[in-house]
């Protein structure tokens, strides 16, 4: 009985042993590969979108600011990655998500849609997901002055005699003028045309823009994405940004 006991004691100690000596061994750490980001998507210029829409043959894709098609041309239209308040705001709230930066709004077949940086469809728009957009409205500190059918540039809050040139921000000089709306209500875009060219200006008076184009849409291209919508040919519009870079 004596030798049973030992032999049990001992058996019980080599397993209590064993224990402690795996319970002291490391777990093997498992390690979290970070996703690769897409190389196609990383900006050369972080002041716009990565991907810009593109059109082609009468249908609109997306490009990155590399140039290459990332979205095939598919669409009767197509606008930029950016948020769309009404889903923001809808009522539906799974559709809420679908109003962030990360998609964009897209026509084909006479149906709208957003899609996914990929070109998934993963939203269809309903009439009943749309909700309210908060005003977002900021009046121009700036403004378009016609004298002597020539166009200049104003400051509302100082301008009050149109004798003295000095109270011009921009003297009346060029054919038309638009300012574009922007974030920066202190130094806007001015779209100018000149001898039936059109460019750019500030409210400086410096050239942004060469006077180069047939045509400069006023749109929210520059609000929205920092781009501007231009033509040589009053046909073919396509994207540059402020350093007249084209996409």
């Amino acid at each position: 009985m004596t030798k049973v006991l030992s032999l049990f004691l001992l058996s019980f100690a080599l397993i209590s042993a064993a224990q402690k000596q795996n319970a002291a061994k490391k777990l093997p750490v498992k390690k979290t590969v970070a996703a690769k980001p897409n190389a196609d998507l990383i900006k050369i210029n972080d002041s716009i979108p990565a991907l810009i829409p593109q059109k082609t043959e009468g249908k609109f894709g997306f490009i990155s600011q590399k140039g290459k098609v990332i979205i095939p041309h598919l669409y009767s239209n197509a606008g930029f990655f950016t948020e769309d308040c009404n889903l923001l705001n809808s009522p539906n709230e799974i559709a809420r998500k679908y109003g962030s930066d990360q998609y964009a709004s897209v026509r084909i077949d006479g149906e709208d849609f957003r899609i996914d940086m990929k070109g998934k469809r993963v939203y269809r728009f309903r009439t009943s997901d749309l909700g309210k957009c908060a005003s977002a409205f900021k009046s121009q500190l700036f403004h378009a002055y016609v004298m002597n059918h020539a166009y200049g540039i104003i400051e509302d809050s100082k301008f009050e005699n149109p004798g003295d040139y000095r109270q011009f921000t921009i003297y009346p000089q060029y054919d038309y003028l638009h300012i574009m709306e922007g974030d920066d209500l202190k130094n806007p875009m001015i779209i100018a045309a000149q001898h039936n060219r059109f460019g750019v200006i500030d409210v400086n008076n410096r050239v942004i823009i060469p006077f180069e184009y047939s045509d400069i849409k006023r749109n929210f291209s520059w609000k929205l994405a920092r781009l501007f919508e231009v033509t040589k040919d009053g046909k073919n519009y396509y994207y540059i940004d402020i350093n007249n870079k084209a996409y």
